[in-house]
């Protein structure tokens, strides 16, 4: 509960997530990962249980597979060899940025530059409410280079990169914002060829997006549990809560929305195993449709627990603001509709 107040970076459960070792999900064996290839179902598995413990620690190892993904899959061998092993060990945080004052689903419209100067690579721009700003080892970062996009590999501590935070939000997240002025890096810092940003960031989105889903179910089943204990426990005109027709009803309704959304969204992340890519449209329905029943059910078991779900400082109160922002970061429910509707429109005959 202390940690999913703060806006920095708790380190207590920093030091759970090393001791835990699930970072090694986030990274390919070959650099001290857990598989040969990062599972996306066992990154479900393990957010639904995160998530319902705290959004903290959910998001911090989160970040460490969308921070470090471009570099598994588009790094060379030294950036590999170099962060990865501390990505897996949760010694290095990693962070992924993309996001500006002027470009939120509409990352075209970013503004932040590279230029090529006499063999380094010049960084100018902004990047606002990034997930893990002023904690990360290292930012995985969108840029323009002439007429395409690429990505490049910036450390923490390179020289013209300052980080402030970000405003605070509804639920308390490590976010900050970065000022590149001028930042000067090597050639080698890019992650890939010149202009080939959208494949890579495409390629984490595939692999990472279904588990917003999975940090979803965790949150429902927090809260239906709440919801359950608090009106199973307390009477009104002689009996249970739960036992209500009205209470009942949102009760079972609430379980019926969990279910459904567990088995869409592992059936999404098993699908994206072996073909991501291919599976992305999937992983983008379990993620709308997790994160919209998640905003339901929280609903309703606040309204299942009267004034009690009000307090501030519970349990349920902190999932009612932590479900918000889900339908909202990687992937806002309307923009996910768009490419949802146009592959069902594809594929019927």
């Amino acid at each position: 509960m202390e940690a999913d107040e703060s806006s920095t970076l708790h380190p207590v459960v920093v030091d759970a997530l090393r001791t835990s070792t699930l970072s090694e999900l986030m990274v390919p064996a070959a650099y001290g990962g857990r598989f040969e290839k990062i599972d996306p179902l066992a990154v479900c598995v393990a957010r639904e249980a995160l998530m319902k413990t705290s959004a903290h620690l959910d998001s911090l190892f989160a970040l460490q597979g969308i921070g470090s993904y471009a570099i598994s899959r588009a790094g060379t061998a030294a950036q590999r060899s170099e962060w990865l092993p501390l990505v897996a060990r949760c010694e290095a945080i990693a962070a992924l940025a993309l996001t500006e004052p002027v470009a939120g689903s509409d990352l075209k419209a970013i503004s932040t530059t590279a230029t090529e100067r006499n063999g380094e690579l010049v960084i100018s721009g902004s990047k606002s409410f990034i997930s893990n700003a002023g904690a990360a080892a290292f930012y995985t970062t969108l840029v323009r280079e002439g007429d395409g996009y690429s990505l490049v590999l910036v450390p923490a501590d390179t020289a013209g990169l300052t980080i402030s935070p970000s405003p605070e939000i509804i639920a308390p997240h490590v976010l900050g914002d970065l000022v590149f002025d001028e930042v000067v890096l090597p050639a080698t810092a890019r992650l890939g060829e010149p202009g080939t940003a959208w494949k890579h960031v495409l390629a984490t989105l595939a692999v990472f997006r279904v588990s917003v889903a999975g940090a979803a179910v965790g949150l429902m089943e927090g809260a239906l549990e709440e919801a359950v204990r608090h009106t199973r426990e307390r009477e009104q005109f002689g009996k249970p809560l739960s036992r209500q027709g009205p209470v009942a009803g949102m009760l079972a309704d609430s379980w019926a929305d969990l279910e459904s959304a567990r088995l869409l969204t592992r059936q999404a992340a098993a699908m994206a195993v072996d073909n991501p890519a291919d599976a992305l449209d999937h992983s983008s329905l379990a993620k709308l449709h997790a994160t919209e029943s998640a905003g339901r059910v929280v609903d309703r078991c606040v309204q299942c627990m009267g004034r009690w779900g009000l307090i501030r400082g519970s349990k349920i109160e902190k999932y009612y603001r932590q479900a918000r922002p889900m339908r909202l970061y990687e992937g806002a429910s309307e923009v996910l509709r768009l490419g949802v509707a146009a592959r069902l429109t594809r594929e019927v005959d």
